[in-house]
């Protein structure tokens, strides 16, 4: 009885945690689908280079109902010439967006490699068990254990579609750990407030809610991205804006199917 009573706690500790780091979904469905037009700034011209686009499908993992989203970056030849970009990343989050598995494929330039976290609950902490493969294709594993929630890049992106932005004042802060394969960054999003933006290709105009990613790295802060998500429900991303170290990129919604809700920020 004792060994029963003790592995219920466990596992009751374990959904506890992993409830902890989730969040009601509110903002997608099986079936989205969200593609993307890239621009490179070059020599003070944008320039389209790429394209992206992001699925999002009811599927399973460890034989558990779970949410798949993968994500993948293609530059054009026009990009190819400076700065290769070849990105393919999955994620696996429970069916409350808790985070269960990453895994990253990038080609960045002329250097390869792969970041992949396995996430646990463990006495209602968060456990990361990381593997990189780096450029010379080394392997190198870490584990490391967080009383608080910890995210990916592909985890949080799927979290942050559900906040509640009506309880958000323009300038607050709220704290957004991510890690890699490497280390844990102390990063947050920061709310900049409305905006209406227009997509100049397609003439498409929404209300827009105004985030900046911000990593602190070295003493300093850092935007890395500003992005513009849909003033709604489904809160889908309109335009990013990356700041990145060899030069500035944008991305603009091209298309979407299957959203969850009503695009209401649509204005024409």
């Amino acid at each position: 009885m004792k060994n029963i009573v003790l592995i219920l706690t466990i596992v009751i500790s374990s959904l506890t945690a992993s409830a902890q780091c989730g969040i009601e979904n509110t903002a997608f469905k099986s079936g989205e689908y969200l593609s993307y037009d890239l621009y490179f700034n070059w020599k003070f011209v944008w320039v389209k280079v790429g394209t992206a686009s992001m699925s999002t499908v009811k599927s399973r993992y460890g034989g558990k109902p779970a949410w798949r989203s993968s994500l993948t970056t293609r530059s054009s030849s026009k990009l190819d010439n400076i700065f290769t970009l070849r990105d393919t990343l999955l994620s696996y989050c429970s069916e409350e967006l808790a985070p269960l598995y990453f895994r990253k494929g990038a080609r960045e330039g002329d250097r390869y490699y792969v970041d992949e976290i396995w996430y646990s609950y463990p006495k209602t902490n968060c456990h990361l068990k990381q593997h990189r493969i780096e450029n010379s294709g080394e392997h190198v594993w870490k584990e490391s254990e967080y009383q608080d929630c910890v995210y990916d890049m592909m985890s949080i992106f799927l979290k942050a579609r559900n906040f509640d932005a009506s309880k958000l004042k323009v300038g607050e802060n709220i704290p957004m750990p991510i890690s890699d394969a490497k280390r844990l960054s102390n990063s947050w999003l920061k709310y900049q407030g409305k905006e209406t933006f227009e997509i100049e290709d397609t003439k498409q105009k929404f209300r827009c809610l105004v985030f900046s990613f911000i990593e602190r790295e070295n003493g300093k802060n850092h935007e890395l991205i500003r992005f513009y998500v849909t003033d709604d429900t489904n809160h889908i991303p309109v335009r990013l804006d990356m700041f990145l170290s060899f030069g500035s990129a944008k991305a603009f919604l091209k298309g979407y199917k299957g959203v969850r809700n009503p695009m209401t920020s649509k204005l024409n």
